[in-house]
């Protein structure tokens, strides 16, 4: 059996390595790893492939970054080649980028099956790109692999066969707890000089929040005031660095924001797990946060990831700044909601994804 999975941003990878390492004990699979390069630099790409024990990828389609139209025909005309020379079985998406959706279309076209791990989830805001790339990608899919019970009635509604909705738990859920005690190990909080408990860390990245000034001004300036309190980490997105550049809010991000570059998985799971609370538009780091039972305040207007909301640690705090701080002087006083682990987040996600693709 040929399966080809695909990864192309810092996400992706996170999902497909322990899919990659199940794959790897069954002698009857072939599996061929494709990177499409949305995610190009070494701090976004090459480290999580080294922290996370990926195989080296098969292929590296080299795409790099552009327009979503412009990157999206870039990744549809070079994985048609993989496709044709490799004539894969099923091709493995993860997630909502573009190489997920451009990959499904290319497939669908040569016919060839697509399993969609992490289908179902929905923001309903279809201003956001990924949104887009989810609908696409679960109408043209024929397994879909889901991480909770409201993801199954979001396809069952849109009216997708229920013979193609599998409940499988969360990938991302299996490589935390897999390498947990391994990021623990390097005590990244220590490193620089943090105590447990005694910091907040902050990631922003998405159009909505970091290319509109106003937005941003606003949400650098919420995080100013918190570290007064106590130390912010921001580890800063490549775009989101060139957006406060180009808007001239570098001030917002000094002394006493704690400003670095973009981590890997293993020191960034570190630095999260000893934090206080969590600032974030990520969709991963709410669920990881939750499993973590760490207060975590999105700052989105929505979110694709209910669960972690009804269940688990997560509150929607918007961009307004002064929600944002009342959300934090809670999360100082003590004052937040408790958190349990949702339904099959417990590590096997993975196992339940092969044992349905193989069987």
């Amino acid at each position: 059996m040929r399966i080809t999975s695909v990864v192309g941003a810092r996400p992706n990878f996170i999902k497909v390595a322990p899919i990659a390492s199940a794959l790897a004990d069954i002698p009857e699979v072939r599996h061929y790893l494709v990177h499409t390069g949305q995610h190009y630099d070494q701090s976004m790409s090459d480290v999580f492939f080294q922290d996370l024990s990926i195989p080296v990828p098969d292929i590296d389609l080299g795409v790099g970054s552009a327009s979503h139209a412009v990157q999206t025909g870039r990744i549809m005309e070079e994985f048609e080649k993989v496709c044709l020379s490799e004539r894969p079985d099923v091709i493995l998406v993860v997630g909502d980028v573009n190489s997920t959706m451009a990959c499904t279309l290319v497939a669908s076209k040569l016919l060839i099956q697509v399993a969609h791990v992490e289908a179902g989830l929905r923001s309903l805001d279809r201003t956001m790109p990924e949104e887009i790339n989810r609908i696409v990608t679960d109408t043209l899919a024929e397994y879909l692999f889901t991480t909770n019970r409201d993801a199954d009635k979001n396809l069952k509604r849109e009216g997708i066969p229920e013979k193609k909705i599998h409940f499988v738990g969360n990938v991302m859920i299996d490589t935390l707890l897999k390498y947990r005690e391994k990021a623990a190990s390097l005590d990244v909080p220590s490193s620089m000089g943090l105590d447990s408990g005694g910091y907040a860390v902050m990631t922003l990245h998405r159009p909505s929040n970091v290319d509109d000034p106003i937005v941003l001004q606003g949400i650098l300036e919420s995080v100013q005031s918190i570290s007064q309190s106590m130390p912010v980490i921001f580890p800063v997105h490549p775009r989101t660095s060139e957006r406060i550049r180009e808007f001239g809010l570098d001030p917002l991000v000094d002394s006493p924001v704690h400003k670095c570059d973009p981590l890997g998985y293993l020191e960034f799971l570190s630095l999260m797990s000893e934090a206080r609370f969590v600032m974030t538009d990520s969709g991963g780091l709410q669920e990881e946060t939750t499993v973590l039972a760490i207060p975590c305040l999105t700052i989105r207007k929505n979110t694709e990831r209910p669960v972690t909301i009804t269940e688990g640690s997560n509150l929607l705090v918007g961009t307004d700044p002064d929600r944002i701080l009342g959300a934090a002087r809670k999360v100082l006083d003590g004052n937040w909601k408790r958190s349990k682990v949702p339904e099959y987040w417990d590590g096997k996600a993975a196992e339940r994804i092969v044992n349905i693709l193989t069987r």
